[in-house]
């Protein structure tokens, strides 16, 4: 019954993808076709729909406000009902191998830099998405060039038309700020419909970030251009009170600037605190481009900023309330362990990333980190691993492996993670990793050891081969993290009973290191400071954010 029931919510949940899909291009479509066609004859339905959305309240914007943002916030709340129906009725250990076809559209198709690993389903969906961006500012231009405005008594029609392809690129910009929002939406239930993890969908948010700063820096270089050929360079100061803004288009390019150039992968490696503090200023650039661009462009972006708005608020109530640090683990290599108390209640997969903040290093501050512990044998903590390379890191380190201390006050935010461990479903596993790059391998062993207790007679990989590359004999240590801190002899005993074969180089020594020992800080429940009160991580928020935010 139970698994008549599992294979009932599958089919939902194909269902509810291809219906994804369905209002994806339907979304796209609209954009195009209802907005872009005014000209034609073509708009007679819409005008049809006007008459029946022009509210008391929404005015005029009820079309688009109907036609914009309702289907993908429909679908939004659709999938909140789906997942919170999956998670009720779906074993919680129920693993099946994946259709041939899923396997088919997540197959690696592209692995290099900058683009990472690209799946044969991004770089579809990439060539849908420039096909209609491509097709848009055709039809924008075809239209316009046929209904050609001239804004001055001797302006020439060339001049006319470098204006109008300005334009339209300002527009085709605003298409792909429509999607935008959509994978920085950790919690959003549209992510989990279509398989995608907060730590996935991050590189579609950086492609649509280049590629709306390209289409913008265009529009607005475009019209510099035009203003000076034309000789009306006084309508950079204009703030008109009923039409467009230019001086507030402006500002937010030059903002939009600032945040793209320190956004470039080698100056948010480097130079990541600086990264992080100028993209806050987002806020301040979409003030200044709603007044821009006006409240009906406004509606056709308003759903991926109103699902981000919501989710980010749930975060911050998440964020508020501090975790309980039980103790950690200090490696040699400069490595740390957290270990934080959490209620038994608490579900996650392994892979799961948690995002972490430290007050006393800094308020504002938010770093992932790889989840290595298991929700099934290590009830009471959850675990995660962090390298000491950058300014924040080596600022915890310093804290940790300074004079005692008795607490230290953090806050958390997550776990994300995939929706279920799919890599149980293979018989052969080979993991392959660089330094820190182990801590997700390390979350997939201990799952591994679990599964070989259960002797339910369920198929798990049989052989598992870990082939690990670090820089000195020290990071070596990081093999410890195998076993848990509370680990035991019976522990010892069950990472024994998987085939586990580990193949580990050292690339940049030539001499042999002493051995380091490992420092281990227990903290005290409430610390010294009695105002400080911590709880187990209880996490309220992130079964209602993971299973289906809208």
């Amino acid at each position: 019954m139970k698994d008549r029931a599992h294979r009932y919510i599958n089919k939902i949940g194909d269902a509810s993808c291809v219906c994804g899909v369905a209002l994806y291009v339907g979304y796209a479509a609209n954009k195009n076709l209802l907005k872009l066609m005014d000209p034609f004859p073509l708009q007679t339905p819409k005008l049809h729909l006007f008459s029946r959305t022009n509210s008391t309240y929404f005015r005029e914007q009820g079309t688009n406000l109907a036609l914009f943002s309702f289907p993908i916030m429909f679908l939004a709340s659709l999938g909140c009902i789906y997942l919170h129906f999956q998670a009720k009725h779906v074993p919680k250990r129920s693993f099946t191998r994946r259709s041939r076809w899923l396997d088919f559209w997540k197959r690696p198709l592209i692995v290099m830099n900058p683009l990472g690993i690209v799946s044969v389903m991004a770089v579809v969906f990439s060539a849908m998405f420039v096909v209609l961006l491509g097709w848009s500012l055709y039809h924008y231009l075809h239209v316009s060039f046929a209904h050609l405005m001239m804004h001055g008594v001797d302006e020439k029609v060339w001049t006319a038309k470098f204006r109008s392809v300005s334009l339209r690129l300002g527009y085709i910009g605003n298409i792909t700020w429509a999607f935008l929002f959509f994978p920085v939406t950790r919690g959003s239930s549209l992510l989990r419909l279509v398989g995608l993890t907060s730590e996935s969908s991050i590189k579609y948010h950086i492609w649509l970030g280049h590629v709306s700063m390209v289409l913008f820096a265009l529009h607005s270089v475009g019209f510099i251009i035009y203003w000076g050929i034309t000789d009306t360079m006084y309508l950079m100061k204009q703030w008109s009170q009923t039409y467009l803004s230019n001086v507030a288009g402006e500002i937010a390019f030059v903002v939009s600037i600032v945040m793209w150039v320190t956004s470039i992968r080698r100056v948010r490696q480097k130079m990541f605190e600086i990264f992080f503090y100028v993209h806050q200023t987002y806020l301040l650039y979409l003030f200044f481009y709603i007044i821009h661009v006006g409240v009906a462009y406004f509606c056709l972006i308003l759903p991926g900023i109103f699902l981000f708005l919501i989710d980010r608020y749930l975060r911050f109530l998440q964020s508020q309330t501090k975790i309980r640090l039980v103790a950690a683990r200090l490696l040699p290599c400069n490595v740390i362990e957290l270990n934080f108390a959490k209620v038994a209640g608490l579900e996650y997969t392994p892979t799961s990333i948690l995002f972490v903040n430290v007050p006393s290093i800094s308020t504002l501050q938010w770093h992932p980190f790889t989840v290595t512990s298991n929700a099934n044998t290590e009830p009471d903590i959850l675990s995660i691993v962090i390298k000491c390379e950058g300014t924040w890191s080596r600022k915890l380190y310093k804290e940790l492996s300074g004079s005692p201390i008795n607490s230290l006050q953090v806050s958390v935010e997550g776990p994300y993670g995939p929706a279920s461990p799919h890599f149980l479903s293979y018989e052969n596993l080979v993991l392959i990793s660089g330094g820190s790059g182990i801590t997700p391998f390390i979350s997939i062993i201990r799952e591994l050891t679990f599964q070989q207790q259960l002797n339910d007679n369920r198929k798990i990989p049989t052989n598992i081969l870990l082939v690990c590359a670090f820089k000195n004999s020290t990071d070596l240590s990081m093999l410890k993290l195998l076993l848990p801190l509370t680990s035991n002899t019976s522990t010892t005993s069950n990472l024994s009973q998987i085939n586990l074969k580990i193949q580990a180089y050292i690339t940049r020594e030539t001499e042999q290191q002493q051995p380091l020992k490992t420092r281990i800080t227990i903290f005290k429940p409430y610390g010294s400071n009695p105002s400080h009160v911590t709880c187990p991580f209880q996490n309220h928020l992130v079964p209602t954010v993971g299973y289906g935010c809208v």
